[in-house]
């Protein structure tokens, strides 16, 4: 089984070295910048901890019956741990105590096909107090031929003592030009793949998000409109009105990345003031702010309107390129 980005593959083949090493921890956690293959990396070590067939230093095999009851959704010694619908058929925004207890138990149980037992709790961030403290007792009884793998983009929620108790798996953001090859790969060579790493930042997995969701297109319309509302050319309702869709924790993510690349090309260009500086980035803050806070209680659209407001009043003065 080979991955799909060479840095999610690099990352595997070291994972296997220190399988093969004999120096593979009971408690596993993998993390690293959303989008670069985490997930694709998880199911191939789910995959390779419960084959049968695999040989040194190699990927699981996929044909044995191990392989193929993992394939089907039916494998009796793995056990998938994440976020659950609640009664109306949303997913709850934690994963809870029982969960964790659940697995607890499985992981002491025997192996139904004789090997390894593995779970994967995904994402790993999102486990409660309550669930993390279980999570610990089980970290600190660790068995033979038993894993635990957490998933997440943000190892830093995770309590220190859940923390030090895992073995590290990493994956960090590749150079540019190896990204841009792989997005030529999955892409062709035309321009948009170098503009959508630039604003991308050198991220490929978000850039190849950008590429195939149409994110150049959504960056285009969020300039047009934070360089519409502070030259006086739209207003702020019309800003709200364009906004307010299924795309808006998109057009926040877009309009962070805009503000700051804006900030550094006037920089550069010794165009701004670092009263200035400060207050374009105090506001790239708060628009990420309002992007967490969108599944809150708190009204989206007032939230919108007090951050596009402010913008009206910072853009005005900043001598924004178009």
């Amino acid at each position: 089984m080979s991955l799909s980005a060479p840095w999610a593959q690099r990352s595997f083949e070291r994972v296997l070295r220190v399988l093969d090493g004999g120096r593979l921890g009971h408690g596993l956690l993998i993390c690293g910048p959303e989008k670069l293959g985490k997930r694709q990396l998880m199911h191939a070590l789910v995959a390779r901890l419960l084959c049968s067939e695999a040989g040194v230093t190699q990927a699981a095999c996929g044909v044995c019956r191990s392989c193929r009851l993992l394939a089907a959704g039916t494998h009796p010694d793995y056990h998938d741990v994440t976020l659950l619908p609640n009664d109306k058929g949303v997913l709850k925004k934690e994963i809870g105590v029982d969960q964790i207890r659940g697995i607890s138990q499985i992981l002491g149980l025997t192996a139904q096909l004789g090997g390894a037992i593995v779970a994967a709790v995904h994402p790993a961030d999102a486990l409660n107090r309550a669930a993390a403290n279980a999570l610990l007792k089980t970290l600190e009884e660790p068995q033979d031929g038993r894993y635990l793998l957490l998933l997440t983009s943000k190892p830093h929620r995770l309590p220190a003592t859940v923390r030090s108790r895992c073995q590290r798996i990493e994956m960090c953001l590749p150079d540019r030009d190896e990204a841009r090859q792989w997005l030529q790969q999955q892409h062709g060579s035309g321009v948009d793949v170098q503009r959508a790493l630039a604003l991308a930042e050198g991220h490929p997995g978000r850039a190849d998000d950008f590429l195939r969701h149409g994110g150049l297109a959504l960056f285009d319309s969020v300039s047009r409109d934070l360089l519409g509302l502070a030259r006086s050319q739209l207003t702020l309702s019309e800003v709200c009105k364009h906004w307010m869709d299924e795309q808006l924790a998109e057009r926040l993510a877009v309009a962070v990345i805009w503000i700051r690349q804006q900030t550094v090309d006037q920089v550069r260009a010794g165009k701004l003031q670092s009263a200035r500086v400060a207050a374009q980035y105090r506001w790239a803050q708060e628009a990420n702010q309002v992007r967490q806070q969108l599944d809150t209680p708190l009204r989206s659209d007032l939230l919108l309107a007090d951050l596009l407001d402010q913008w009206s009043k910072i853009g005005e003065h900043a001598g924004l390129r178009g």
